[in-house]
């Protein structure tokens, strides 16, 4: 039997929290519930879970320092929830270490893919770090087995999906890559509406890597630039 995995629910509705509790202890998931940003961190603390869905807007600490803070603590998946929708609000986010967000009002069915997903992903980064390789593109330098990230020698700090969307542009430079195709190779779902997931990352990139490093090709997709 498939060991159980623990997930952390931070959300102040009681409403939204109890129904995303039901559902995912449907889905086989062992949820527990903080209702504000302190008892996250105990919580956090003491239940070691393998994934954080973590509201923007809490009591008290707000979101954004809980992640930051479990982040120092000890990395894991964030999937933050927003009700806000601004696209610097986002950025922000993906800044202190949340890998994924899903806007308010969402539906059960996709919160369940992305936390597939996520999982999925931490999952295939384990294996991948197995594999001593380095990639350099430009002034890039990707170190695939530690999951570092080098920009004319500096590291920058990026988060996992960050990692994993750079290194998939990487795999083949110049060539674009459709919105998509990097939803499914990345992310591992495909729905039209969450292709402003995509977006928001790039945007993260180019403001770690250089506005120069990822180029958009309009109305397709996004490469990454071979200098």
């Amino acid at each position: 039997m498939a060991e159980q995995r623990r997930i952390l629910l931070v959300e102040d509705d009681e409403t939204i929290a109890l129904a995303v509790r039901n559902r995912l202890a449907a889905e086989g998931f062992d949820v527990r519930v903080a209702g504000d940003g302190e008892t996250a961190l105990v919580e956090y603390g003491r239940a070691e879970p393998d994934l954080v869905i973590l509201d923007r807007l809490l009591p008290g600490l707000d979101g954004l320092e809980v992640c930051r803070r479990m982040q120092l603590a000890r990395p894991v998946p964030v999937l933050m929830l927003t009700a806000l929708g601004e696209e610097t609000d986002v950025l922000v986010g993906l800044g202190v270490g949340a890998d994924d967000y899903l806007a308010k009002p969402f539906s059960m069915r996709e919160l369940v893919a992305r936390i597939h997903a996520l999982l999925r992903r931490v999952e295939r980064a384990v294996q991948l770090a197995s594999e001593d390789t380095v990639i350099r593109v430009g002034e890039v330098e990707i170190d695939t087995a530690a999951r570092r990230v080098f920009v004319r020698g500096a590291e920058a700090q990026l988060t996992r999906t960050e990692f994993d969307l750079l290194r998939r542009l990487a795999e083949r430079p110049g060539q674009v890559f459709e919105r998509d195709r990097l939803l499914s190779d990345v992310w591992g779902f495909s729905e039209a509406a969450a292709t402003r997931t995509v977006d928001s990352h790039v945007r993260a990139l180019r403001r770690k890597l250089g506005s120069g490093v990822v180029r958009t090709v309009h109305g397709v997709g996004y490469a990454l630039v071979r200098r």
